[in-house]
């Protein structure tokens, strides 16, 4: 028998990075294509809505580095 089973394929999540089956919400942040979809933080625990919360934003934060600064902002600096 000539069977065999493919690799799924992956891509990251824009909001999170995390690595997501294309076409669907991320489970990790419930983002998809920039909206929305799901409220993750809603069902979770106090203890691990604070850690997730941490997480997300240092994610952000880290983008915002990442991004080279334009003429305007270096002039501010």
């Amino acid at each position: 028998m000539h069977l065999h089973l493919n690799a799924p394929v992956l891509a990251s999540c824009p909001k999170c990075g995390k690595k997501v089956r294309q076409h669907t919400v991320c489970n990790y942040c419930g983002y998809y294509k920039g909206k929305e979809i799901i409220n993750v933080l809603e069902r979770l625990a106090k203890k691990e809505k604070k850690k997730r919360q941490k997480e997300i934003a240092g994610q952000e934060g880290e983008e915002k580095k990442a991004k080279p600064l334009s003429a305007e902002e270096l002039s501010k600096k």
